[in-house]
């Protein structure tokens, strides 16, 4: 199975980019054309949060048109961008998301992998929190299944990465979500967005992951007194998960662009490692 993490992709209305610069649209609609040309088909494609950059209904307007391309199952879950209401009205029909006014969470089955989707939002904040209400809804579907490989995905990390002025506004109460998760050893990752950079780290007894934005990136400022954040233009990236039963979850992360190559590996004759071809005797 492959599942393909798209994250922060910050759609804005026709026409503006974000912050000033950044035309995060032509960056996501790449980034749907490098998944829709991979020569393996991902099986499902999963977005975590971050959805649109101002929560409005026109940005989830153009967020559904430009994902159109991808043919496999698209899943998303909403970041501090997004707003519950609009992103429930935008994507209805889908018949994934829950009705009502509560928590965006659910899980998708008939897959290798079990995948649960966690909404980590507290409005009108930039932190996300697992309050006591969401770790009983995990703790209860962790519970369901406890044999199945299971992927948790999310849009704040639960776990402090370094970038200590992004670390402000993670997700709170990750240590109470660690607790839950130790106690299952079939949680293959629990992958987030939020941060806009591959971090990978240990964590709950499992691995958890943060995939790289479709669009800028955070700057890479690991000093310990904390700089407030700021983005770079580096690559726009995504992630595919690639689980195999002998091998579990491997976690690939792909540059979006054009590269030069592929090319082929022609070595000289006296490359080092290279065995000297042996001849017959007549």
């Amino acid at each position: 199975m492959i599942i393909a993490q798209i994250t922060d992709l910050h759609v804005r209305p026709r026409g503006r980019v974000a912050y000033g610069i950044v035309d995060t649209n032509a960056m996501l609609a790449a980034t749907v054309s490098a998944i829709a040309a991979l020569p393996r088909c991902p099986d499902v494609v999963i977005a975590t949060g971050d959805l649109t950059d101002c929560g409005l209904a026109e940005e989830y307007e153009v967020l559904r048109e430009t994902l159109r391309p991808l043919s496999m199952p698209v899943y998303l879950i909403p970041g501090n961008h997004d707003r519950r209401a609009e992103m429930r009205t935008a994507f209805a029909a889908d018949g994934y998301l829950p009705t009502g006014d509560g928590f965006l969470h659910y899980v998708v089955e008939g897959h290798p992998v079990r995948l649960i989707g966690l909404d980590t939002v507290v409005p009108g904040y930039g932190h996300g929190g697992m309050c006591a209400e969401r770790l009983a809804w995990l703790d209860a579907r962790l519970a369901e299944e406890p044999e199945r490989p299971t992927l948790v995905f999310m849009h704040h990390p639960p776990f402090r990465t370094g970038l200590l002025d992004m670390d402000n506004i993670n997700c709170r109460n990750g240590e109470a979500m660690a607790d839950i998760l130790r106690r299952h050893d079939n949680i293959e990752r629990v992958v987030c967005g939020h941060h806009h950079r591959p971090i990978t780290t240990r964590w709950g007894g499992t691995i958890g992951s943060v995939a790289p934005s479709t669009a800028h990136q955070v700057t890479l400022d690991l000093v310990p007194h904390g700089n407030p954040a700021t983005f770079t233009m580096e690559p726009p990236g995504y992630q595919l998960h690639v689980w195999t039963p002998d091998a579990g979850l491997v976690t690939h992360t792909a540059c979006v662009g054009a590269f030069p190559g592929p090319f082929p590996f022609v070595l000289d004759a006296d490359y080092p490692g290279v065995r000297a071809p042996t001849t017959k005797a007549a």
